[in-house]
């Protein structure tokens, strides 16, 4: 009997097959129509941090999920999660993984930059 109610383990992938499967996930959000859907996804955001989460966040997911289903991780959420801890580990053991994982997470996260202080961009102007 199979033991229920357990999280499937995710796959082992050595620091070479952790970054197949990355530079797969980066070409996927290059393909034409996920590009389109990340483009959109971003257009319905305009800019604004909740919002990114809303739209931009399921899209991003969808399409890693499509891709790293395949290599054994759950599709879900859960799976996406487990591949991003997976790939935090060789990080800081393996430079090109380090920087594909940078370039994967700034399709789909903004820059975060403060706006400058006094800057007319939406705050309470001081009287």
């Amino acid at each position: 009997m199979a033991a229920s109610g357990q999280p499937p383990v995710p796959p082992a992938l050595s620091a070479e097959q952790a970054k197949a499967v990355l530079a797969e996930v980066i070409k996927a959000f290059g393909a034409p129509e996920n590009a389109q859907r990340m483009e959109e996804a971003r257009d319905n955001a305009c800019n604004d941090m909740g919002k990114m989460l809303q739209f931009l966040l399921p899209v991003a997911t969808q399409i890693q999920q499509d891709v790293i289903k395949a290599y054994g991780f759950s599709s879900d959420g859960e799976g996406v999660l487990k591949f991003a801890r997976l790939i935090k580990s060789y990080e800081s053991q393996d430079p090109e993984i380090a920087s594909m994982s940078g370039k994967l997470k700034a399709m789909f996260l903004p820059p975060m930059t403060l706006p400058p202080h006094g800057a007319g961009t939406g705050g309470v102007a001081a009287s």
